[in-house]
Parts: structure tokens; sequence; C-alpha cells
């Protein structure tokens, strides 16, 4: 597909299926990767050519953890969305709320932001959203919250912690842990 795509982009026609006839094309291609370029460069995973052909122009946006500055608006943009969506009325943030907003990771970047939002708007029950009504993904929580990864552990150690982990929590009923 990406030799397909290459043509296209470099000829400016596609050759629908089942025709010889060649239709002109007029398109702008935006890409988004969160793998850096370099990765991508590897043949075996994308083409090196085609990688030229559409980075034109670059630009790099950091993950939301990098730019603490830009949760308020995008909060209360997506407050103002999902109220209109949910039929509330527009909600504020209080000071906790902005508070435990700006000191959360978000792993799960702008997305995670968006559906914390979210389901602040339908769990709220007042004129502003509390620190209290803001809850992020169960998913990034519960990797946040596993203990710290030691790089130096091998996988036979990580097997090895996880089976212990499954007998103790049930209670050494190795089948139940099986």
């Amino acid at each position: 597909q990406q030799s397909r795509l290459l043509t296209a982009l470099q000829n400016r026609y596609v050759t629908p299926l089942g025709t010889n006839d060649k239709l002109q094309v007029d398109i702008r291609l935006i890409c988004a990767t969160n793998v850096p370029i370099n990765v991508l460069g590897d043949e075996s995973k994308f083409r090196r050519d085609l990688i030229y052909r559409i980075n034109t122009v670059e630009i790099t946006i950091p993950p939301l953890r990098d730019r603490k500055e830009d949760i308020p608006l995008i909060a209360e943009h997506y407050a103002m969305v999902y109220a209109q969506k949910y039929g509330k009325p527009a909600l504020t943030f209080s000071k906790d709320a902005y508070k435990k907003l700006s000191k959360y990771t978000y792993p799960g970047n702008v997305r995670e932001l968006q559906y914390a939002i979210e389901r602040a708007i339908i769990m709220t029950e007042n004129d502003a959203i509390e620190a209290e009504d803001i809850l992020f993904s169960p998913i990034e929580h519960a990797e946040l919250e596993s203990a710290p990864i030691d790089k130096s552990v091998n996988l036979g150690q990580v097997e090895k912690n996880a089976i212990l982990n499954a007998i103790s929590k049930h209670e050494c009923n190795v089948s139940k842990a099986a």
C-alpha cells in the first residue's frame, strides 16, 4: 500500500481498480505519529522514500504533561462541548479541580484529559466541577500505581513475581492462581 500511496502523491493521479483510466487527484496529506521519524525510517516498517515525500513540513507537538499551561484552556473547551452535548449549563472549574488537572501526568495525553472532563460533566450535579468530580482513566491509573519497573530485572524474574503474586492473592490455591 505504501508504494501505491507514494505513486499517487508523486504523480498526482490514481488508477481505479478495474480500469486503465487515470484520475487526477489534488490532495493535502496530513500525517501524525507518536513514533520518532528516525525509527519510522527503518525499511522493514516504513519506506524511506515515502517518508521523504510526506515529511515536507514537520510540526512537533510535545505531550500534554510538558504543556501544563494548556491544560485549563483545553479543559474549558471540552467542558463547554460536553455540557452542551449532555444538556447541562456551562460549568466552571474550582481551584482544586484546576490543581488536580495540572498535577496529573496524562499518560493518555489530550484524549485522557478529554474523557476525564466528559466523565466529570456527566457525573457532577454542581455548577462547578470539583476535584473529586475528576477521575482519570482506570487503565492509566492502575499502571501508575503499580510498582516502579526495575529495568535490571529480567523476564524470568518478572514471571516469577507474577506467579508468586497470583498464588498469594488466591491464598496458596495453585489451581485458582493458574
